[in-house]
C-alpha cells in the first residue's frame, strides 16, 4: 500500500471519529457514568436528568468532547490506515488476490488485527475521557467528607493528577483491558458491516460501493450494534479500572464485580450505549466511506 492510499484512509478515519463524537458524546457520557456509578441513579433517565440539572446540556452530556475528539479521530484515523495495512496482510496468508475478495471472516480478522494499533492509541484518551465524564461522582465522596465544594475539573487538571499519582505508566491505566474489549469487539464489527452491506448488494444486484447513504448508514449502525452486544462486560471491567483506579487484571476485577453485584452488573448501561452506538456508528462510516471517495478521486 503506497503512502497517498495510507494517507486517505488516515484522513477518512478522521473523519469518522469525528462524526462519531459530535453525534454521540451525550449517550456516552451516560453510559460511563451507569457503568462506574450506576448504584447512584434509579435509571438512565435519572441519571440523564440529574446530569442536565447539576451540570448543564455543554459541561454535563458533553463532559470529555476535548479528549473524546482526541480520543476517536486518533483511534480511527489509525485503525482505517492500519486496516488496509492488515488486509493486504490477510489476502496474502490466505492466498487471495485483492482486497475486495476477502471474505466476512477474513475481512472480520483484519479488523480485529487493525485494533491492536488502534486501542494502543485509544487508551490514554479514552482515559481522560471517562475520568472527566465521571469526575462529579469521583468527587462526591471526597467532597463531602472534607466538606468542600466540588472544583470544575478540566483536561489539564486531570492529566496532572494522573501524573503526579501513577507517573506515565498512569497514562496507559486499563490497556490489557482495552485490547481485551477491541480485540473481538472490532471482529464483529467490521463483519456486522461487511455482512449487511453484502446482504443489501445482493438484495439489490448491486456492488457494495454502489450502496445509498442510508444503506451505507444502515451498514455502520449494525456494526456499532454488533460492537456493543459482544463485547460490553468487557466495557464495564475496563471503565472500572480507567475511572475508579481499581487494581487488579480483567479477570479478578470481572470476578470481584460478579461476586459483590451479580451479572446484571456487567451490563449497565447497555441501553445508552445501544441507542448512542446506532446513530454514532451510521455517521462514522457515512463520514469515512464519503471522505475516502473524494479524497481517493482528488488524489490517486
Amino acid at each position: 500500500m503506497g503512502v497517498k492510499e495510507s494517507a486517505v484512509d488516515l484522513f477518512s478515519g478522521s473523519a469518522g471519529g469525528t462524526a462519531v463524537v459530535l453525534v454521540g458524546q451525550p449517550m456516552d457520557t451516560i453510559k460511563v457514568k451507569m457503568q462506574t456509578f450506576g448504584h447512584m441513579y434509579s435509571g438512565i433517565w435519572d441519571c440523564c436528568v440529574r446530569t442536565v440539572k447539576t451540570d448543564g446540556v455543554a459541561r454535563g452530556l458533553y463532559a470529555g468532547t476535548t479528549p473524546a475528539l482526541v480520543a476517536y479521530i486518533s483511534e480511527n484515523s489509525v485503525l482505517f490506515a492500519a486496516l488496509g495495512l492488515t488486509q493486504k496482510l490477510v489476502a496474502r496468508v490466505n492466498g487471495v488476490a485483492k482486497v475486495e475478495d476477502l471474505s466476512l471472516l477474513q475481512s472480520a480478522t483484519a479488523g480485529s488485527c487493525a485494533s491492536i494499533f488502534s486501542a494502543t492509541v485509544l487508551c490514554p484518551t479514552e482515559l481522560i475521557k471517562c475520568r472527566l465524564q465521571a469526575a462529579k461522582e469521583l468527587s462526591s465522596a471526597s467532597t463531602a467528607q472534607a466538606g468542600t465544594k466540588s472544583k470544575v475539573v478540566g483536561v489539564k487538571t486531570m492529566i496532572s493528577s494522573i501524573l503526579k499519582a501513577e507517573g506515565p505508566r498512569g497514562m496507559f491505566r486499563g490497556l490489557v483491558p482495552t485490547w481485551c474489549r477491541e480485540l473481538p469487539g472490532y471482529f464483529f464489527f467490521f463483519l456486522g458491516y461487511e455482512t449487511s452491506k453484502t446482504l443489501l448488494a445482493l438484495n439489490g444486484q448491486r456492488s457494495k460501493d454502489d450502496l445509498t447513504s442510508l444503506e451505507t448508514m444502515f451498514c455502520g449502525g449494525m456494526a456499532g450494534v454488533c460492537f456493543w452486544s459482544c463485547i460490553f462486560p468487557l466495557d464495564v471491567i475496563k471503565s472500572r479500572i480507567q475511572v475508579r483506579g481499581i487494581s487488579g487484571n480483567v479477570l479478578t476485577v470481572g470476578t470481584s464485580i460478579l461476586r459483590n453485584e451479580g451479572v446484571t452488573a456487567f451490563y449497565r448501561g447497555l441501553t445508552p450505549a445501544l441507542v448512542r452506538t446506532f446513530p454514532a456508528n451510521a455517521g462514522l462510516f457515512l463520514a469515512y466511506e464519503y471522505t475516502r471517495k473524494m479524497l481517493t478521486s482528488l488524489c490517486l
